[in-house]
C-alpha cells in the first residue's frame, strides 16, 4: 500500500483509538486480552482500510469492524480467563476528576453487561456511546425498528440482572 493511504489510515485510527478500546473493555476482562483483541481490530481495519469508501463515517464504520471481530473472536473462543481483572489496569484519570461513586456504578453496569450475550453488548454498547437508533441500525447492519425493540429488551434484561 502506498504512503499516503498508509498515513491517513495510522492519522484517523490514533484520533479514534478510544473506539477500540472500550470495544475491548466491553469483549475482554483482563489486560493482555485486551491487547489482543485491540491488536486484532487494528489488523482488521488496516486490511479493510483499502475498501473503506466513505459512505459512513469513519468512526462508523471503524464501530463495525471493531465490533464484528471482537464478536467473531468472542464466538469462536467462547472461553473464560481467570486472570487478572479490569480492577488492576491502570488508566489516565486526573485525581480531581476521579469519583469513586460513579466507578463503582460503572463496575456494576460492566458486571451486568458481560452477561449479555455478544449482539446484546454491541447494541448496549452503541446505545451507551450516544448513537441514535439510526447510527446503531447502520452499524449492526439491522433495521431501526428492531434496534429499538432489541434495546427495549435488553433494557429489560438488564433492569433483571441489576434488581433481581
Amino acid at each position: 500500500m502506498n504512503k499516503e493511504l498508509e498515513h491517513s489510515f495510522v492519522e484517523l485510527l490514533e484520533a479514534h483509538q478510544n473506539i477500540i478500546h472500550k470495544v475491548c473493555r466491553l469483549y475482554t476482562n483482563n489486560y493482555d486480552a485486551h491487547n489482543d483483541l485491540f491488536q486484532e481490530i487494528t489488523i482488521q481495519l488496516w486490511k479493510a482500510y483499502p475498501k473503506f469508501r466513505g459512505d459512513a463515517k469513519f468512526s462508523t464504520w471503524m464501530y463495525r469492524v471493531g465490533l464484528n471481530t471482537a464478536i467473531t473472536l468472542y464466538r469462536k473462543s467462547k472461553r473464560s480467563i481467570n486472570t487478572q481483572d479490569f480492577q488492576g489496569v491502570e488508566f489516565k484519570i486526573s485525581v480531581e476528576a476521579y469519583d469513586d461513586t460513579e466507578e463503582q456504578q460503572l463496575k456494576v453496569l460492566y458486571k451486568a453487561v458481560h452477561q449479555l450475550n455478544d449482539i446484546e453488548k454491541a447494541l448496549v454498547f452503541l446505545y451507551l456511546e450516544d448513537k441514535n437508533y439510526s447510527e446503531i441500525s447502520e452499524t449492526m447492519g439491522i433495521s431501526e425498528v428492531n434496534a429499538r425493540v432489541k434495546m427495549n429488551r435488553i433494557k429489560n434484561k438488564l433492569k433483571t440482572i441489576l434488581n433481581p
